[in-house]
This record gives structure tokens, C-alpha cells and sequence, in this order.
């Protein structure tokens, strides 16, 4: 993997918390994520590991706390005093989002070239010669061959709708991505299919990345760092093979150990 070590770091979070009316979404959660690093997020459901990382994509406010992101001039701003349309050029340029659902983040009626290109045009390429290129190269970055460039993500199976929801998110090089289980619901071999093209890509494109995930092994393959919530709240982080191998909370060597077990 890429290295990340850095002066500067890409994201900075001070206190985050969510309240559902009484009820914790996650609270008080402060880490910093530095370019080129793999962060995982772990727990079971309803450790808060969702409301997180939707906080932090601008996708939920939180209640309480702060989120810094370094834009492209090195100024650290905080990501909810960005006006709207900031705020909506950054998701569509800077960052990715990658669904666990791969309908949630692709124009299902579109062709697939169609849901690539949507995001070079966002950065004002206009040139459809050139579009249409870039698409095809990056459908074979993600192995969809490039006859399938006009067929629309219906015709497409799981794994191809997954792949091709990342060809539209990684096109304009983005330096952040968030995901959101993005292994989730695939057969075994279409999963390890994809963790392979995943961890080349993050390693090749240097990407900063925030993953949610239940599953240890998508954890340890792809993150540099974990950090393990439970009721909403952070209660180990590490380098990812330390904790996983030598965990010293009580929850986190009860997850290592199912995992083992199964």
C-alpha cells in the first residue's frame, strides 16, 4: 500500500456526535485521517459505525463537533460552514462514495459509459470524444469489457454494478472515498474479486479512504488503521494488525475471536 506519511493531515475530526433525538448515534469521535491512508470502521449494526460515516461525508449533520478537510490550496476548512454548492462540487469531484447497495450510487436508466462520464463533466469536460475514452478505459481499469460501455447497469450483474459504481466514483481522482460495506451482499468469489481490484486501486491512486465494514478480513486487507465502535462510541483504534491480532478490549477480542471461529 501506498505510503502516508505526511506533515499535514487530509481529514480532521474533533468530537463528532449524533443524537437521534435521546438516542446515540456516535459520540464524541475525534482521529485524523492523513492522505494515502486506509481507515477501517468497525462494529456490529447499531455501533454508530453508519451515522459516522455519514457525518463525515456531510451526508448527516452532526450535533455536536467539528470536521476539517484540507481543500486543494491546503486551506483546512471546516466542512459545514461550506456553502451548499461547496459542499456539492466536492462530492462530485474531490471525493467518492462508494454504496453498498450499487443502485444508490449509479443512474440505473443511463448507459454505462453515460454513468461515468456524468462525473468528467462535473470537472467541465465537454469533449465527448474524450469522455467517451476515459470511460472505456476505466470500465477496463474495473475488468467490464468495453462492449458493455452502452449497456445500462441493469443488464449488469452485482459485481459488474459494484465495479462500475466505482469506475464513476475513482474517474476524477478524487483524494477521499468513503464506503459503505461495499462488499456487502456479494457472493464469496465476486467479494474477493473485488477486494483485489479495490486494494490496486487505493494502492496505485494513492487515495485517502474511510470504509465501514462488519467483516475483520475486508478490514485487514484493505486499512492501514481501524478503529472498533460499540453503542456509538470509539473504543480501540490502532494500526490495523495490531489490533486485530493482539486486541485489548473485551468487544473487539470478542469480534476477532467469532471471526476465528466461524
Amino acid at each position: 500500500m501506498t505510503d502516508f506519511f505526511s506533515d499535514d493531515p487530509l481529514l480532521q475530526v474533533n468530537g463528532v456526535t449524533r443524537y437521534y433525538g435521546d438516542r446515540i448515534g456516535c459520540r464524541n469521535v475525534s482521529f485524523q485521517l492523513w492522505p494515502g491512508e486506509v481507515l477501517a470502521i468497525v462494529g456490529e449494526s447499531g455501533s454508530g459505525k453508519t451515522t459516522l460515516l455519514n457525518c463525515l461525508s456531510t451526508r448527516l449533520a452532526p450535533t455536536a463537533g467539528a470536521i476539517e478537510y484540507r481543500m486543494r490550496d491546503g486551506a483546512m476548512r471546516n466542512l459545514y460552514q461550506l456553502g451548499e454548492a461547496e459542499r456539492r462540487l466536492l462530492m462530485r469531484t474531490d471525493w467518492g462514495f462508494v454504496h453498498q447497495n450499487a443502485a444508490d450510487g449509479l443512474r440505473m436508466t443511463v448507459s454505462a459509459g453515460a454513468n461515468v462520464g456524468e462525473r468528467l463533466m462535473a470537472v467541465g469536460d465537454r469533449h465527448y470524444g474524450h469522455i467517451r475514452e476515459t470511460a472505456t478505459d476505466w470500465l477496463g481499469r474495473v475488468e467490464i469489457e468495453a462492449d458493455r460501455i452502452d449497456d445500462d447497469p441493469r443488464s449488469f450483474s452485482g459485481g459488474m454494478r459494484q465495479r462500475l459504481q466505482i469506475a464513476r466514483n475513482l474517474v476524477t481522482h478524487p483524494r477521499l472515498v468513503f464506503m459503505d460495506e461495499p462488499t456487502g451482499g456479494l457472493d464469496v468469489s465476486v467479494q474477493a474479486r473485488l477486494l483485489d481490484l479495490l486494494r490496486r486501486l487505493v494502492a496505485d491512486l494513492g487515495l485517502s479512504v474511510v470504509i465501514v465494514t462488519h467483516d475483520l478480513a475486508v478490514a485487514r486487507l484493505l486499512s492501514h488503521r481501524i478503529m472498533v465502535m460499540r453503542h456509538g462510541e470509539v473504543i480501540e483504534t490502532g494500526l490495523t494488525d495490531q489490533v486485530l491480532d493482539d486486541p485489548r478490549e473485551p468487544y473487539t477480542q470478542l469480534l476477532v475471536s467469532s471471526i476465528l471461529q466461524v
